[in-house]
């Protein structure tokens, strides 16, 4: 599992989070997606890996920008290992 925190330029309002995170639902396969207008941010939680350039491609389809991109391993946390 991949967490990828992606900075995102050009979200106003809820609706621009809403159509952000139907791209990235529509485009790869997630587990969870949340987009934050006042962050400038969209957290992805992915099985497999999601490239920069396939992520800034369906950013710009979408009317947005993106300005920076992180991914890096990630583990359920609960309360058993």
């Amino acid at each position: 599992m991949y967490k990828i925190t992606a900075g995102i330029d050009g979200m106003m309002c809820n609706m621009c989070e809403a159509h952000m995170n139907d791209a990235v639902r529509n485009n790869f396969k997630v587990k969870k997606v949340k987009s934050s207008h006042s962050d400038n941010l969209c957290e992805i939680i992915a099985k497999e890996e999601i490239s920069e350039a396939a992520l800034r491609d369906t950013a710009e389809k979408t009317g947005y920008k993106l300005t920076s991109f992180k991914i890096e391993p990630y583990e359920k946390k609960g309360l058993f290992k």
